[in-house]
């Protein structure tokens, strides 16, 4: 258990700096992103500015339509900001052609999906590996045995997604995310198809990816007990920075939630 109690600190974008890159797994700066044009144009960022820590566990949350997953898939590289810049450690994905982002996500980048994302014909071992096949990189036998003894793995390597129960596929696109030792994990809602005790059990698998080996995780939730396996909340309201929660524990994040909903 944390010895510090949580605090909360209200933010504007001109209250969050860039500091070093070499403290930075990835941030950005006055970030803006537009969906549609003219009278019918929603703007679901609207000037953040924020920096995530390495191997720290950050979580995003914020009310329905805030943004939090915008915000996510722009630091990941997977959509393009209308205005702003992005990095990802000290390379800014906003200068980067479509080839070169393709390639850096490749290399430096894990996802965690909610709807697990594996590929039905391919066995578990065949799926983890998939990343590294697509750079053409070669697999590092002793880490990934790390990653699979570590997620439970081991007697699952041979089995299709269909043979698997809902966590034990979790696990296998954790361990997809891992095995090419990224510098951030992305976790969209990596619990919103399990049950509480696999979803409990999957939050514990991406907190002891950052305190045993060392990995930046980035997580966009809607549970605040989810949250609270994080070191921090940031949290987004009308697609701007709403609140920073240090330490949290559940209370103080679904305290702050709700205040974000009664504003």
């Amino acid at each position: 258990m944390r010895s510090r109690a949580p605090s909360v600190v209200g933010m504007t974008t001109t209250d969050v700096q860039r500091p070093s890159a070499t403290t930075l797994a990835a941030s950005a700066t006055d970030l803006t992103k537009t969906y549609g044009t003219g009278e019918t144009a929603v703007r679901a960022l609207d000037g953040v500015s924020v920096g995530i820590e390495a191997r720290r566990f950050t979580a995003i949350m914020g009310p329905s339509g805030s943004g939090k997953s915008t915000l996510m898939h722009l630091l990941a590289g997977l959509d393009t900001p209308t205005g702003g810049r992005v990095f990802l450690g000290d390379t800014e994905l906003t200068s980067l052609s479509d080839k070169q982002l393709t390639t850096l996500r490749r290399r430096a980048v894990g996802f965690v999906f909610q709807a697990f994302n594996l590929l039905p014909t391919l066995t578990a071992r065949q799926n983890l590996r998939l990343p590294l096949d697509l750079a053409g990189r070669k697999v590092d036998a002793e880490w990934e045995r790390t990653v699979v003894e570590g997620l439970g793995l081991s007697d699952r390597l041979g089995h299709r997604p269909g043979e698997l129960s809902g966590g034990q596929q979790q696990r296998v696109a954790l361990a997809r995310a891992l095995v090419t030792r990224p510098e951030v994990i992305f976790a969209d809602e990596p619990t919103g198809a399990l049950d509480s005790a696999t979803g409990a059990e999957v939050l514990a698998l991406l907190r002891r990816s950052v305190d045993e080996w060392g990995q930046t995780v980035v997580m966009v939730t809607h549970d605040p007990s989810a949250a609270a396996v994080a070191d921090r909340v940031i949290l987004l309201a009308d697609g701007q920075i709403a609140g920073d929660i240090v330490d949290p524990d559940a209370d103080a994040v679904l305290q702050a939630v709700r205040a974000l909903g009664r504003a």
